[in-house]
């Protein structure tokens, strides 16, 4: 059973910005502020307030209030040589960010005030990019400050040195939290802060975000924990910024396209925007969508602009040249994805284009902050629907920005597969008691729930693969010897370990290279594989010829045909609670529609003449027939994820009803299913129970809970992708996991890696939680409407239906071509022509 949380202190501890700065600033520092003409904030004396108490602390501050300094600034001031003694030599300073790109910024940002005010530190970066001599140099000689990301730090505790090298750090600065604390990456740095703390038990952390709905519970993950109740990270609050200026780009015709994502219609506009303005920033949802849009751009772009694009396939040396270009100010645009959501410094920036819905209001602001990056300059935005949905869903994000509302990810208790992964660490920096781990474990507020049982069935797992497994020798990594201590079972053991350790499990992917060696990126093995000699694609920013495919690399020349477009895989991104809450209250809100454009307004008042707007908290579902089949549509406003889910398992039950269901199509929004009979009662097919009969069924017998065990087998160690001088294929791992799944569920059901990859299924593939709560609705709130045709809402969704496997963007002409006679049927009012 896992360990109920403990009980929540009744005062929380928070620290807003004080109004009296602290007693001192070291004279040079000072100095070097006053030559830049800057006053420190108020947020940046309350940060140095709190590491002189020693606490640890949470800042909260809009992008371009000098957050960065503020979590160095202590550290600057302890290196001053007007201060006191200086620091001995050694780790001082740690801090963490979710990109390597980002690590490389702030040492940029950082070496300036060092080095002009003559401060004597080194400050390095580690990462997977690092070169190997430079990693062993700083395991015995490390720098002052050392500016890594989870995984290399994780790696980095697993040498021997580690307490040798850590005993004297004084400083933990975690970047940027919010994009990662509540995923398995944030499970892996809990898990070093709480190692961290046994080895240094006086380090502070400080942790740094600009957009968070829920603090508390961020201040609650940072502090270490041990006592009865929760302890928390104090709270810093900085100063409000300037507000930002948002505006929707409407089709100068005023017509908001029914269908498609990619914003096509918008690319004149957009090249007019860039030709206007000094540098735009083109964020883009997926990294196809960011390959079309930069296509798109170049063909519009007479004047022969520099544009660039940034997205997380291209190779190391592609970006990094592109993000260099924009820090000299040489690139009048860049396209680009969630790979530059996080706090790179472009001063520059002045306008920041979002093409196609947001998804939640903190990842527009994070993105809109991208502009500007200064505290008092208001950061411009435009945002550009791809749809009426998306329409509304922009409106929804431009409110929740301008009213200062945040969404956000919920905490989860930690994962098995990260916890394995840890233990392992553990055992190759040197022998350990588990009584000790299990304390050091729990003081991670993610892993307080661990108990006993749990951590002597990860001990297990880890030392021999589990009942199932323990028979062969590759699956034991570490043994337990008569003293009760835990070592590995081999000194090669850690040298396998810190090859294949790591969170992120991306698809298999495949270098693209000219003849020459020349490295564009990585495209997937699956669309790889599908590619024959003389065949083109547009990747980088080219048209590509393939010349060969062979090994892990597709080799490729210029070519000037035509070209198809990479498809990349990952989970869309959700659109969030608070967002689709938000929709909903603008389609029940018939006062504001007059703001609306006329052709969405008379979209929402013809469904509401022709049938109903599902209210906020309601579950509407339609049935209507269309070209000779009986369609069903369920406004769930639950996210892309959980609706393909829930089409999953009501066409299971379709089917035991004998509905004969032939398939069905979602979007953020609703889900249409068809069939050869009419629904005449959805009730049934949404009773919850379906979630513990249909779902377990669906995920048991299709490939989701064995793409879940082949993440968790690959994250615990369980198998390995790489060995000594060679790297195995996806296909092998794959069929490595797949061999072992079926052990497994045949000989121990309840192994620790399956509940893992349970878990997994549930949470991040299914979005089952939000499902549940559909679930719920749909008995007290749902309300059936049947028609004798399409309804106006419903032909979005419609216009997917056979394009669902096509790129979105490629085909928006198609979907509005193909659209016109569901449009014409559903936006009539009177009833329905003979056909129809």
């Amino acid at each position: 059973m896992r360990r109920q949380k403990p009980i929540r202190p009744s005062t929380p501890i928070d620290v807003t910005a004080p109004a009296a700065a602290p007693a001192s600033l070291p004279p040079d520092i000072a100095a070097w502020f006053a030559g830049r003409g800057w006053r420190v904030r108020r947020h940046q004396w309350a940060m140095l307030e709190q590491a002189r108490a020693g606490r640890h602390a949470l800042l909260v501050a809009d992008t371009g209030a000098g957050k960065t300094l503020a979590g160095f600034l202590p550290t600057l001031c302890d290196f001053a040589p007007s201060g006191a003694a200086l620091p001995p030599d050694g780790l001082h300073t740690l801090y963490v960010s979710p990109l390597k790109a980002l690590a490389q910024d702030v040492k940029r940002n950082l070496l300036t005030p060092i080095e002009e005010i003559g401060l004597p530190i080194r400050v390095e970066t580690r990462s997977g990019d690092t070169p190997s001599d430079r990693k062993k140099r700083q395991r015995e000689r490390p720098p002052h400050i050392l500016l890594t990301t989870p995984e290399s730090l994780s790696l980095l505790l697993s040498y021997p040195e580690s307490a040798d090298l850590f005993a004297g750090l004084r400083r933990i600065v975690i970047d940027e939290v919010h994009a990662f604390a509540t995923d398995k990456r944030g499970d892996l740095l809990a898990l070093s802060l709480a190692r961290l703390h046994a080895l240094a038990p006086h380090a502070q952390r400080v942790a740094l975000s600009a957009t968070l709905a829920n603090p508390r519970d961020f201040q609650e993950w940072l502090a270490p924990q041990g006592g009865d109740e929760i302890a928390a990270a104090a709270l810093v609050l900085g100063e409000e910024g300037a507000d930002p200026e948002v505006e929707i780009l409407l089709p100068i015709e005023e017509r908001v396209p029914w269908g498609g994502h990619a914003g096509r219609w918008a690319v004149p506009q957009l090249m007019q925007a860039i030709t206007a303005n000094r540098t735009t920033l083109v964020f883009t949802n997926t990294r196809f969508l960011a390959e079309f849009i930069f296509q798109c751009l170049w063909e519009e772009n007479a004047d022969h602009l520099p544009i660039g694009i940034h997205h997380g396939s291209l190779s190391v040396e592609a970006r990094r040249k592109v993000e260099e270009a924009m820090a000299r100010g040489e690139l009048r645009a860049l396209v680009c994805t969630a790979s530059l959501d996080l706090g790179i410094d472009w001063g520059d920036i002045d306008l920041v284009v979002q093409m196609g819905a947001p998804k939640g209001s903190s990842r527009l602001l994070q993105r809109i902050g991208r502009a500007g990056h200064r505290l008092d300059t208001p950061s411009r935005a435009v945002l550009v629907p791809g749809n009426r949905f998306e329409f509304l869903e922009a409106i929804a994000a431009k409110q929740a920005v301008d009213e200062g509302q945040r969404d956000g990810e919920a905490f989860r208790p930690g994962s098995l597969d990260v916890l394995a992964q840890h233990v392992m660490a553990c055992a190759c920096a040197g022998p350990f008691h588990e009584d000790a781990l299990l304390t050091e474990i729990r003081s991670a507020l993610a892993y307080s729930w661990v108990d006993e049982a749990t951590i002597q069935r990860v001990l297990s797992f880890v030392s021999n693969g589990g009942y199932a497994l323990k028979a062969y020798d590759r699956f034991q990594r570490i043994v337990r010897g008569k003293d009760g201590v835990w070592r590995l079972s081999h000194p090669n053991q850690a040298q396998r370990h810190r090859m294949n350790a790591g969170i992120i499990v991306d698809s298999e992917m495949l270098n693209v290279r000219f003849k020459n060696g020349r490295s564009l990126g990585k495209v997937e093995e699956r669309f790889a594989a599908q590619l024959s000699p003389g065949d083109t694609f547009f990747f980088a920013g080219m048209s590509l010829e393939v010349e060969g495919v062979k090994d892990m690399d597709v080799t490729v020349r210029a070519a000037k045909k035509s070209a198809t477009i990479p498809s990349y895989g990952g989970l869309r991104l959700p659109l969030t609670t608070h967002l689709a809450t938000r929709v909903q209250g603008l389609l029940a809100d018939r006062a504001g529609w007059g703001l609306f454009p006329d052709d969405v307004r008379e979209w929402l008042e013809m469904q509401d003449y022709r049938s109903r707007l599902p209210a906020p908290g309601e579950l509407l579902v339609e049935s209507f027939p269309h070209g000779g089949k009986h369609y069903t549509t369920y406004y769930t406003f639950e996210g892309w994820n959980a609706n393909q889910s829930l089409g999953m398992l009501i066409t299971r039950r379709m089917e035991d009803r004998g509905l004969l269901p032939g398939g069905f199509v979602a979007n953020d929004y609703c889900l249409a299913v068809w069939g050869l009979k009419p629904v005449t009662d959805p009730v049934p097919l949404l009773s919850p129970d379906i979630l513990t009969d249909e779902f377990v069924e669906w995920v048991t017998e299709s490939h989701l809970l064995r793409r879940a065990f082949r993440e968790v087998a690959v994250i615990s160690g369980l198998v390995e992708r790489q060995h000594p001088g060679q790297k195995k294929t996806g296909k092998q791992v794959t069929f490595s996991t797949d061999l072992i799944y079926d052990v497994l569920k045949k000989y121990e059901p309840d192994h620790v890696l399956l509940e893992a990859a349970w878990a997994d299924a549930r949470a991040r593939m299914t979005d089952v939680g939000r499902l549940a709560d559909l679930l719920e609705r749909s008995e007290r709130e749902l309300v059936h409407v049947t028609l004798d045709r399409v309804s106006p809402l419903a032909v979005p969704v419609m216009t997917m239906i056979g394009r669902e496997a096509v790129p979105q963007g490629a085909v928006d002409d198609e979907l509005l071509l193909e659209a016109e006679g569901l449009i014409a049927a559903a936006m009539r009012p009177d009833p329905p022509l003979e056909g129809d």
